[in-house]
């Protein structure tokens, strides 16, 4: 998708509803381990399958958007999205909530990954992304301040992403039916910079799994342990969104003038202190500092990752793989936070998830710092097709390698 031709806001649109999901799953597992039959393990393993599946669907059609066309691939996503997390909030049998869960999932995943493959091939891909960041934190934002009043159905969560869903369907008209011929004609193009896009891929991983361990029982911390309640807890939760409305703005601001190395090494680290303290909350002080701090810095490091993985691939085989692993990550947080808190304590966790944050700050500074000190950039081949004119030969041509590149020059490109 060419920024010259698709506008950003369907991208940013697509982008907040295929990443809603993510931003609601505390109240979402909550609601789930308080509303349905299940432990709160349990309802962690729901929320981990959930993201689980919207992993899979970015690195099953990382490569695939140019074949199925971004046009029909994004409203196959939200339409999966609206049915499979429509069907979870109407029932309350467990069984069709987990397969609603898995379907919706999938279907975020998809309107993902189209939003992640136009956002690299915009000329300012980290601008895209913070606009993304931006609506996704608003909207999260006002939805905590606005469930715990509309009752304690387990579905209200998964019914505000179903609807966000069916609200985004329209604005899928403004995207291209098909990829522009310059790049399809690449499709069989490998992914450039193997080594720092594996392990940008392995970090970012590591890196969610930290953040959503954490994510997926801050409800739990919040009431179990500092003693709040449930409305309480959620407006913290909307606080801190809207503190990271606030990083979000400034990182937009900055934009590319720090370079990626910085606010992902020092910001990663930061990251790491908050969330040691958020753990070891105790009172509505302690954990809305740590909550409110963790979220102002979490999406200005976000959206730098993304920017840098943008800049591996302009096709966005990249940004959707390493969201991808960022997905995954994010799946298996709410299943290894709830085991950890069980088998160590909240505070203990804390500390496990700040160390090793720590240690994935270090490969993913050293692929910024690559890229700062000059990874060569791809463009897309731009082909102006020529009528075809029969050449004139002099007299005294000569054969040989000049005239033969000369002879080519029309139909070449760079990539």
């Amino acid at each position: 998708m060419s920024a010259r031709t698709t506008p950003p806001w369907p991208l940013v649109a697509l982008f907040t509803a295929g990443y809603l999901a993510a931003y609601l799953l505390p109240t979402t597992v909550g609601r789930l381990d308080a509303g349905l039959p299940l432990s709160a393990t349990q309802a962690g393993a729901i929320g981990s399958a959930l993201l689980l599946s919207s992993a899979t669907a970015g690195f099953l059609l990382a490569s695939r958007v140019d074949r199925f066309g971004p046009r029909r691939l994004a409203r196959t996503g939200l339409l999966l999205a609206a049915a499979g997390y429509g069907t979870a909030a109407l029932t309350s049998a467990v069984p069709l909530v987990i397969t609603g869960a898995i379907v919706g999932g999938f279907g975020s995943g998809t309107a993902t990954t189209v939003a992640a493959t136009g956002i690299a091939a915009q000329r300012d891909p980290h601008r895209t992304t913070t606009l993304g960041l931006l609506g996704v934190s608003a909207l999260a934002g006002a939805l905590y301040l606005t469930i715990p009043h509309l009752g304690p159905a387990h579905g209200l969560p998964l019914a505000a992403i179903a609807c966000t869903a069916l609200l985004v369907l329209p604005l899928t008209g403004r995207l291209p039916a098909r990829t522009p011929a310059t790049l399809a004609l690449r499709t069989g193009t490998p992914l450039p910079h193997l080594r720092s896009g594996l392990v940008l891929a392995a970090a970012m991983l590591l890196w969610s799994l930290a953040q959503n361990s954490l994510w997926g029982v801050s409800g739990r911390i919040g009431v179990t342990q500092a003693g709040l309640g449930e409305v309480t807890v959620g407006v913290v939760f909307a606080v801190a969104l809207g503190a990271g409305l606030l990083g979000v703005i400034g990182a937009g601001a900055l934009g590319p003038r720090l370079g990626p190395a910085l606010p992902i090494g020092a910001g990663t680290a930061l990251i790491a202190g908050c969330i040691a303290l958020s753990a070891a909350a105790s009172d509505l002080s302690s954990f809305a500092t740590g909550e409110i701090a963790w979220n102002t810095l979490y999406p200005v490091v976000l959206s730098y990752v993304i920017g840098l993985a943008a800049s591996l691939d302009p096709r966005g085989r990249w940004a959707v793989l390493v969201g991808s692993a960022s997905s995954l990550g994010t799946a298996c947080g709410p299943l290894a936070g709830s085991l950890l808190s069980a088998r160590a304590g909240f505070p203990a966790m804390g500390v496990i998830l700040a160390l090793g944050l720590l240690a994935v700050t270090v490969p993913m500074t050293a692929v910024a710092l690559s890229l700062r000190r000059g990874i060569p950039q791809e463009h897309p081949v731009v082909e102006i097709p020529l009528e075809a004119v029969p050449a004139r030969r002099a007299a005294y041509d000569t054969a040989g390698p000049r005239q033969a590149a000369a002879a080519a020059a029309p139909g070449s490109g760079t990539g």
